[in-house]
């Protein structure tokens, strides 16, 4: 095989082998090195501002969840109001977060005026705040209904010596609904509470940041840094523009969120009126989006990963990978497939985590841009359909929600439509789905380095050659790297600072920076993605339907299979993990 490479993922192999200067020069190792200076600044800023006395709340709320688990079978109101105490703790929640939050926030979310994504007025926030007001003292109303209906029963159990079964069921079934009616109460009351805002200065403050953050890596890599810098421009307006649209809420519970307008606003662009070459020296879809998957590393801990137990495992990691191999299979053998990069970067987007796993698969394969478009393509479309379908047709049966969450966590591509899907079945459903989502996850490292190794032995070689080991190193996609280490890194850190982790880490570093970063680097990414696609290279792909009809056959042995084992191993083989998660 020949040594002397050049793809679309940035590798670039010489006769000599490996190269120092493609730790500063080549896109994967950029993303590493820009992942984790985002983390560690994430770490600088929450880790030495911690909420106030968070060591003597964190333990008044443990003593309290101690004492009372010791007391009920069930997790009682006292366990659940102390609990909600310990998850108020929250880094994002301190001044220094909700500053954060503001200048990195994304457009607002809104209902009928496009421009209130952009600006509120202090008379518009007051006629929200009224219309709201009637709907909150209601949902009010009825937690306090529900809080009184929810002691009642628990203290007939307790009457009883909780030795009761049928009164330990309606207590506890009276709390779940205190629980929901106080979440909806929630809902309500963040809408009787809007505020004025302008974040116009915000998104240009955030402009030049992310222009400044990426420019010297894109000078790195021989790009033209004016270019790049106009471009970035014109890629970053556009995301703003798909993050407008995906911010109306119809649009968004349906499923439509920004990135799928991100990447059909930048294909309308391409095909229709041209990308001017500037604009494409901006548009570096793989430099943004790997960047956005080192930090996705940082947020699989293996610690949540081992709470749900041996069951959700199982489902993740035995399901995923007999389903690639199938599908794959099948677009060979069956539908006759040409291109076994296209077969294979839609197999892993079905079966893994979406967008997360078609990029290191494509990457792993050398897949045309084209190609990865597709795939994403369809995978953002069906997406949309499952997180309505699915979790609509689970409560419609009345399926139990642990096995209705894991089904959702192991087939909905995207982590964010799975934890949207999984709310519908309640905070167990949502917590077992999500989960599942993060243990599937972890697969994107070892289905990159699996297809790295294939194609080396199998497809990229020709009939007799050996070929050197080094080749899978140098077609393995580096950033996987990246990822894996900031995984396995946070996952250390988390388990070593205890209960203060979920606050400062969990809940500061990660989801009050690093996500948010992540999220806006996806959506410049597809913003890149649409700019750079051709409708005419893409329709030869298409011919005779072959990669629907790959996808859909492909997605519907996933719905079967996941099923199948979720039931058999939530149910059959560890129901112990079923009745925890219920508790």
């Amino acid at each position: 095989m020949a040594s002397n490479q050049s793809g679309d993922a940035g590798f670039v192999v010489d006769k000599q082998g490996w190269e120092w200067s493609q730790l500063w020069k080549k896109e994967d190792w950029l993303a590493i090195w820009l992942g984790f200076i985002i983390l560690i600044v994430g770490l600088l800023i929450f880790l030495p501002r911690p909420p106030a006395d968070l060591d003597a709340k964190l333990a008044g709320a443990d003593a309290i969840m101690q004492s009372e688990s010791e007391r009920a079978p069930f997790h009682t109101i006292e366990w659940h109001q102390a609990n909600s105490t310990k998850s108020g703790l929250r880094g994002r929640s301190e001044p220094h977060g909700k500053t954060l939050s503001k200048w990195l926030s994304t457009p607002a979310r809104w209902s009928s005026n496009p421009l209130q994504a952009l600006y509120l007025s202090e008379s518009g926030a007051a006629q929200i705040r009224e219309g709201a007001a009637a709907a909150y003292d209601q949902a009010k109303a009825r937690t306090a209904e529900a809080l009184a209906k929810a002691r009642a029963a628990q203290n007939a159990a307790e009457s009883a010596g909780f030795q009761d079964r049928p009164l330990n069921k309606q207590a506890d079934e009276a709390i779940r609904a205190w629980r929901d009616a106080r979440s909806k109460e929630s809902s309500a009351k963040s809408k009787a509470e809007t505020k004025a805002y302008n974040k116009i200065p915000y998104l240009i403050g955030i402009l030049i940041l992310f222009m400044l953050f990426f420019t010297p890596g894109a000078k790195l890599m021989g790009k033209n840094t004016g270019m790049f810098m106009k471009g970035f421009v014109f890629v970053f307006l556009l995301a703003i523009v798909a993050e407008i649209i995906g911010g109306q809420s119809t649009l968004r519970s349906w499923g439509f969120g920004p990135l799928i307008w991100a990447i059909l606003g930048g294909m309308l662009i391409a095909n229709t009126i041209g990308v001017p070459k500037f604009i494409q020296e901006g548009a570096q879809t793989e430099y943004f989006i790997k960047t956005g998957l080192v930090l996705l590393g940082a947020e699989i801990l293996f610690g949540k990963i081992l709470a749900i137990g041996q069951a959700g495992i199982f489902v993740a990691w035995v399901v995923t990978p007999v389903v690639l191999v199938l599908t794959y299979m099948f677009g060979q053998r069956v539908l006759k497939m040409e291109s076994k990069t296209l077969n294979i970067t839609v197999s892993a987007d079905m079966c893994v985590c979406g967008v997360s796993a078609a990029i290191a698969t494509a990457a792993a394969c050398r897949a045309k841009k084209e190609e990865l478009t597709i795939a994403l393509g369809m995978s953002m479309l069906f997406t949309a359909i499952m997180m309505i379908a699915l979790p609509s047709f689970i409560v419609a049966i009345g399926m139990h929600p642990v096995l209705g969450g894991a089904w959702i966590g192991g087939t909905i591509d995207s982590t964010g439509a799975v934890v949207a899907a999984g709310a519908f079945l309640g905070e167990t459903g949502m917590f077992v789905a999500a989960t599942i989502k993060m243990i599937q996850n972890v697969m994107i490292g070892v289905i990159a380095f699996g297809v790295a190794v294939y194609w080396c032995a199998r497809v990229d070689c020709a009939p007799g050659q050996m070929v050197s080991k080094m080749e899978i190193w140098y077609r393995f996609p580096k950033f996987v790297l990246g990822f894996i280490a900031a995984s396995v890194i946070f996952s250390i850190l988390f388990e070593s600072m205890g209960d203060r982790a979920t606050a400062l880490v969990d809940q500061g570093v990660l989801r009050g920076f690093s996500r948010v970063c992540r999220e806006w680097f996806f959506i410049l990414a597809f913003a890149s993605i649409g700019l750079t696609s051709n409708f005419r290279e893409m329709a030869k792909h298409f011919k005779g339907g072959k990669p629907v009809i790959l996808y859909v056959c492909g997605q519907s042995l996933n719905l079967i299979l996941t099923l199948v084992t979720a039931y058999i191993m939530f149910f059959v083989v560890f129901p112990g993990v079923t009745e925890s998660l219920m508790n």
